[in-house]
């Protein structure tokens, strides 16, 4: 039984309660068209929000439901970025075929070491998949001869959604088209964590040694949903490099890893929205601290992410979330 407020649930009831939309859900997917009537010169960093979001889904999925810390997931988002735009490059420059390509690619990577990463928790995790990531890395800069290697990998051309939606200086198919990918993918992971096999993810990241016991395989669910991951990850890439016509060594870089993991920390692990509230907080800090000062803008981040740290362990949702219990809790 799953205890709730004054009552008790079984597992399937409690999860047909989280699949249900709520008001404040279904606002928050209105408000992601208001740039294009608010802020309509601000559509390219829009949809760079919108990739930025896509891949903390992704990390959000490993970190916060199966207590998988990885500081190398920019791996899988570099070899999607890569996939895509060699394909579009070399082979064929539609761009839903380019996003397929870059999602295979970066699943089958993802498949073949989620059984490393199946093995083995905290610290050593933690150093395998920053290890994996530097490998990736090296072997990006290192094959020149297709990749662009330091200079990055130019003369990607991506033609019109659908032969109709051309690619504009201003952003406006971008965001459009970053935004649709980020709102169905955004559904399947939802509906991935509101099933049985989302509920069997917390248990693992509870307790893996358990979980076996009443017939969930921890190690075969890790492989599951660092798959699926690494192939949103290579999604979030493929977008990043079809929208931009370029590739470069900084989408698989290690820096790429540690802001995700901060914007995780800022939204809230394990709670689906907080990749998605930490991205738009920190692209939208980054743009405008940058600015400011384009030396010292991650003064101002460094403070915001110590101040949520100490006042809300849970991230901004977690605060959110216990305001609302609170104001609910005194109501008569």
């Amino acid at each position: 039984m799953i205890a709730t407020t004054g009552t008790a649930l079984t597992p399937h009831a409690y999860l047909q309660a989280r699949s249900r939309w709520g008001v404040i859900e279904i606002a928050f997917w209105l408000a992601t068209l208001l740039p294009f009537f608010l802020f309509p010169n601000y559509l390219s960093l829009a949809s760079q929000i919108a990739i930025t979001a896509l891949f903390a889904l992704s990390l959000d999925l490993i970190l916060g439901y199966a207590g998988i810390v990885s500081l190398g997931h920019a791996a899988f988002f570099g070899l999607g970025a890569y996939a895509a735009g060699i394909f579009s490059k070399f082979v064929w420059g539609e761009p839903l075929s380019g996003l397929v390509v870059a999602a295979v690619v970066a699943g089958v990577v993802g498949y073949a070491t989620s059984f490393i990463i199946a093995r083995f928790r905290h610290l050593t995790l933690i150093m395998i998949t920053l290890g994996l990531g530097f490998l990736v890395h090296e072997l990006a800069n290192s094959a020149h001869f297709i990749t662009g290697g330091a200079d990055g990998l130019q003369g990607v051309r991506i033609w019109p959604i659908f032969n109709y939606f051309r690619f504009d200086l201003y952003g406006y198919t971008a965001y459009s088209y970053s935004l649709v990918v980020l709102f169905l993918t955004f559904l399947v992971a939802r509906r991935l964590i509101n099933s049985p096999f989302g509920l069997a993810l917390r248990g693992i990241r509870e307790n893996p040694n358990r979980m076996p016991a009443i017939g969930a395989s921890s190690r075969a669910h890790i492989r599951k949903i660092y798959t699926i991951s690494a192939t949103i990850a290579g999604i979030a890439g493929g977008l990043l490099a079809q929208t931009t016509e370029t590739v470069s060594l900084g989408s698989i870089d290690f820096q790429r890893s540690a802001d995700v993991v901060v914007m995780l920390v800022l939204g809230g692990v394990g709670k689906l929205y907080g990749g998605l509230l930490g991205a738009i907080i920190f692209m939208v800090a980054r743009d405008q601290f940058s600015g400011l000062n384009p030396q010292f803008w991650y003064f101002p981040i460094g403070v915001l992410l110590v101040a949520v740290v100490m006042f809300l362990p849970g991230g901004i949702l977690g605060g959110l979330s216990r305001l609302l219990a609170g104001i609910r809790g005194r109501r008569p």
